[in-house]
């Protein structure tokens, strides 16, 4: 749209069905790459992404051309059928139902991307879901315990 200007930043969050940690480290950077495509394909800018073994963290530039809804079922959904169709695991690949998305002002930047980056790192110290209830407390979100990520059983 003409004279249309945005500047919005969303970092998402999403995990392996049942946080089961499929995500190989011989094929996670094709698996990055071919998420990255699905969303600048759709007319966004990706500016990091990165995560571990049962999840996924990507921030990117956001353009008001669609929903984020419709760009998160998008990206799970192609990327799924990627995986499944590249055989990347034994049995069938998807995606928990959900997601986390927050908005982050450009001055913070640096530093989300800097901590999408040091995922490994991080995990050191927190569980998946620790980090997750963090990120919601930090946003000020209440949160139903039934719906935060399932943990595994």
């Amino acid at each position: 749209m003409a004279n249309t200007y945005t500047q919005i930043h969303i970092h998402t969050v999403f995990a392996v069905q049942n946080r089961i940690s499929l995500i190989d480290k011989s094929w996670k950077d094709r698996l990055y790459q071919y998420i990255v495509a699905i969303i600048q394909n759709q007319g966004h800018k990706v500016l990091s992404i990165g995560g571990m073994p049962d999840h996924i963290h990507i921030l990117f530039g956001f353009r008001p051309t669609q929903s984020l809804s419709e760009l998160m079922q998008k990206v799970k959904r192609d990327s799924s059928e990627w995986i499944n169709k590249e055989k990347m695991v034994m049995g069938k690949f998807s995606w928990q139902k959900g997601y986390g998305a927050f908005s982050y002002s450009k001055s913070q930047i640096t530093q989300v991307v800097n901590y999408i980056e040091r995922q490994e790192e991080h995990h050191q110290r927190l569980s998946f879901i620790e980090e997750y209830k963090k990120i919601l407390t930090d946003f000020g979100l209440e949160y139903d315990e039934r719906y935060v990520f399932k943990i595994i059983e």
